[in-house]
Order: C-alpha cells, then sequence, then structure tokens
C-alpha cells in the first residue's frame, strides 16, 4: 500500500505543515499569564488569549535553535534562525539529515532550496512554521477544542514549560498537548494525540536560545545559488461550487483557499483547504489519467498523524490529506458531489 508520505510528493508537497514546499501543513500549542488561574480551568476565550500570544512569540522574539519532528518511526531534524529587525521577518530552515532541504523566508515571501536539482522554488504566502501553529485567523478553536493546563510542569530543551493540553469536542479531529515556556511563550514541544491518548507524532526542540544570543550570520544560505534555476509556483484562485462541486466540511473546519495548481505535465489540479484553527485538510481534485488509472490506490493510507483518502468521483480523482482521524477524510470524500455544469451553465 502506497504511504502518506508518498501520496504527497506526488502532489508535491510532503510531510506535515510546517515541513516542506507546498503545504506547510504548524501545530498547536498554548501559554500566557491568565494560566495562574485554576490550574485545570481555562475559559475558551482564554484559551485563544493563550494561542494568540504563543502565535505572537513565534513571529516576534528572535530565536535560534535545533528541533526534531518525529512521524511514526520517521525522525528528521531541523535546524530554525528567526529574526524580526527593520525589514520583518527572516527565517531560514534547513534540514540536518536525509534529503537537504533550505527554506529562507523574508515575511511572506518564501524560498525553498532543492540542490540536487539547483533549483529555487518561490512562494508567496504567510509560511508559519513550528514553533508557530495557528492556521487561517485561528478564532473558531473554542468552538472545536478545550483548554486545559496539566498541574505537572515538564521540561524541554533544559527549559522548564508549562504543559497544555488542547482537547478535542469531536471525533472529527486530533487532540494536542503542548510544553509551552512560561517566560516568553515560545512553544518548545507539541505532541498529537488520539482520543485514546496515543501519542501519533511530535515535534521538539532538542536546543533554543532566544535573544540577544542569536546570531544573525546564520541566516545565509549554506549554497550559492546565484545560478540556480528559479520557479514560482503558479496558481489562480477559483471557486469549487461553481465548477458543480459539492465538498462537506467536517464541524468546526472553514475554507482557507480554493485554487487550481499547475502540475505535472501541466495538468491542472485543483486544491481545496480547510482548517479550523489548528487542524487542516487539503482536497486535490484531478483528472483521471486512464494510462496510469490501474496503478492508482484508492482508499485510506497512513503516517503517523497524517493521513490520505483517495476515491474515484465520476472523472476524477478527490484525494484528502490532512494531520485528523482517517474517518474523517473518509466520510468528507465519501459525501461529496459533482454535478457537471451544463453548456448553458458555463
Amino acid at each position: 500500500m502506497m504511504k502518506a508520505v508518498q501520496v504527497g510528493k506526488r502532489l508535491g508537497l510532503v510531510g506535515r505543515r510546517w515541513t516542506w514546499c507546498y503545504m506547510a501543513v504548524s501545530l498547536a500549542v498554548l501559554f500566557a499569564p491568565a494560566l495562574h488561574a485554576a490550574p485545570n480551568d481555562i475559559e475558551p476565550d482564554t484559551g485563544w488569549v493563550i494561542l494568540q500570544k504563543v502565535q505572537q512569540a513565534a513571529r516576534s522574539l528572535d530565536y535560534s535553535g535545533v528541533y526534531t519532528y518525529q512521524q511514526g518511526t520517521v525522525m528528521q531534524s531541523s535546524r530554525v534562525t528567526h529574526l524580526v529587525d527593520g525589514t520583518g521577518e527572516r527565517e531560514r530552515i534547513e534540514t540536518l539529515d536525509g534529503v537537504p532541504r533550505e527554506f529562507l523566508r523574508q515575511n511572506d515571501s518564501i524560498q525553498c532550496l532543492i540542490p540536487e536539482r539547483k533549483l529555487v522554488i518561490l512562494e508567496r504566502r504567510r509560511g508559519d512554521r513550528f514553533p508557530a501553529l495557528l492556521l487561517g485567523d485561528g478564532a473558531g478553536i473554542s468552538g472545536p477544542y478545550q483548554v486545559t493546563k496539566t498541574a505537572t510542569p515538564g521540561r524541554v530543551a533544559g527549559r522548564d514549560c508549562t504543559v497544555i493540553d488542547v482537547i478535542p469536542n469531536d471525533k472529527h479531529r486530533y487532540g494536542y498537548r503542548l510544553c509551552v515556556d512560561p517566560k516568553n511563550h515560545l512553544l518548545l514541544k507539541v505532541q498529537t494525540l488520539t482520543v485514546d491518548d496515543v501519542i501519533v507524532d511530535q515535534v521538539l526542540f532538542n536546543s533554543v536560545v532566544v535573544g540577544d544570543k542569536v546570531v544573525a550570520s546564520d541566516l545565509n544560505s549554506a549554497w550559492s545559488i546565484g545560478d540556480w534555476k528559479v520557479l514560482e509556483t503558479s496558481k489562480v484562485n477559483i471557486d469549487l461550487a461553481k465548477k458543480g462541486w459539492r465538498i462537506p466540511h467536517p464541524l468546526g473546519f472553514q475554507t482557507i483557499s480554493q485554487v487550481s495548481r499547475s502540475m505535472r505535465a501541466g495538468m491542472q489540479v485543483n486544491q481545496l483547504v480547510m482548517a479550523d484553527g489548528l487542524a487542516a485538510i487539503s482536497v486535490f481534485i484531478e483528472p483521471i489519467d486512464t494510462a496510469t488509472e490501474s496503478k492508482v490506490v484508492q482508499g485510506v493510507m497512513q503516517k503517523g498523524a497524517m493521513n490520505v483518502f483517495r476515491a474515484r468521483i465520476g472523472d476524477y480523482w478527490m484525494t484528502a490529506l490532512g494531520e485528523v482521524p482517517a474517518a474523517t477524510l473518509r466520510d468528507m470524500v465519501q459525501q461529496a458531489e459533482y454535478v457537471p455544469l451544463s453548456v448553458h451553465d458555463q
């Protein structure tokens, strides 16, 4: 059975939100002064304020460190350097094992460096990854989740941290356990949990420095890219409903974007991205290629917290991918409908 990560590569994306080009699909997190209240009783609005503080810390602090992402039996470490100056945010992320990759960000402009192809992929979008967490404006999380602070403190990368549980109110999403620096609100660790409290993946700092100890020269790329090919991803905003698609959203999920992307051999693939503030789902719709139809894997595929569900709808493949339970994706795809527009309607 094809692994979910292989499906991601085929669609031009790899791994989780903070992991690599096209779908930098960050995780959940929390902490704020309000946590000095009763240890296990945080009101939803207070939880939202906590999330805002953690998000703001990821965007406004100077920090540098090495973090490890574990998904099932796969582990990958990366180094991040983040600085804020008169030009705004500057960030560099480099993988430390596996295939070399670098990601250079200046505010909303991202360069994804692929050394073996001497290629730079440009994207212009908000590029938040760990230790950031919110998707969209994140304002609706108080509905799908409850936020509670545990009584026992944690420790990550030599730093004490406040442990916070983000508990889903239904079966459509996972829960999260977060470890947040109580002094500066920086997220140090996040684990994704099933309803049975089983850890399905996690990302955590192994080492981190904050403030004036961060060295600006660490933002410089390890590669000389002056003669590399530059490719800017092309996408066009679309309205899938006007194209005849009816795609149900799981409770609490709102549409973030609808675009058409040019993929391999010039094929246009429609993409819908939805989020509940913490979790994200991408839905890809592509015409069926009769030459490769028999090789396409249908049904559920899984890798850690990342699930994929693919099914045929008319003359199209619909593939839903996200860090949500497989049943959430299955129900959504199986309930989706396509009603081709007549010539008169187009």
